[in-house]
Order: C-alpha cells, then structure tokens, then sequence
C-alpha cells in the first residue's frame, strides 16, 4: 500500500475520490465528479445493476448515471466505509441506500467502487455492487 502522505497522490487521489461523495443529493455528487474526471473517462456500473454499462465522458455518465438516480430515487446515496489507496487506485467500500419513486420501496446494498486516476484525473470508474435489493426495490 502506498503511505498517504499530505502533498503524495494517493492522499490526493483519496481526497479526490471522498470529494465526489460528499454532495447532498446525487446531483452534486456528479458536479463533484465533473471537476475532477478526464474528458474521455470510462464509467461502468456493473452488470445485473439497472444502470448497467459503460459510459465514456461527463456527458454521458451523468445522462445514464446521476440524472437517473435524481429523478429516480428519493434519498439515493452511497455512503462510504473506508478507502484503500494503492498508487493511482483508490477503492471506496460502503453501502447504497434509497426509496425508489415509482415502488415506495427502500434498499440497502453493499458496493465498492473502484477508481483509476492520473495525475490528479479521474480516468476510469468500475461498479462491484449486489444488485438484486437495487432491483427489488424497483419491482
């Protein structure tokens, strides 16, 4: 594991990552991200979840991704557990939790993302999540 010094980039990486979590609603999470990811990032949320894919740029991540969980979800956030920095991968484990719109139903699911950054970008994002209480809740 790399230390996590002030001024070293996995206490910057970190830091970048916690940022893009600390909004109060999924939209500003997603503003929080807009400042720190490369123009041609790849984002994938993980096969089985509703939003399954992979996403390239700001744009399209924030189409597929965070404008859904806004309009879809009350109260949808992740919260992170803890990070474990290693270079330029920065894994954040925690769990989701949200009240789908349509269905009034709550969930609780267990996550972690991992991050890949360069020189202070966010180059690529990867969803682990178990995807069926998300689904539940939407059924």
């Amino acid at each position: 594991m790399s230390q996590c010094k002030s001024g070293n980039y996995p206490m910057d990486n970190v830091a970048i990552v916690k940022s893009t979590y600390e909004g109060k609603t999924s939209e500003e999470n997603g503003k929080n991200l807009e400042r720190y990811l490369a123009e041609y990032a790849r984002w994938t949320e993980a096969k089985g979840f509703p939003y399954a894919g992979t996403y390239i740029g700001f744009e399209e991540i924030n189409k597929n991704v965070f404008h859904r969980l806004a309009t879809e979800w009350i109260d949808y956030k992740f919260t992170p557990e803890g990070y474990v920095a290693d270079g330029d991968k920065v894994a954040a484990y925690g769990t989701y939790t949200g009240i789908n719109k349509k269905t009034n139903k709550s969930f609780q699911a267990r996550v972690v993302h991992l991050w890949n950054l360069k020189a202070g970008k966010i180059v690529s994002f990867e969803q682990f999540v178990d995807s069926q209480p998300v689904n539940e809740a939407m059924k």
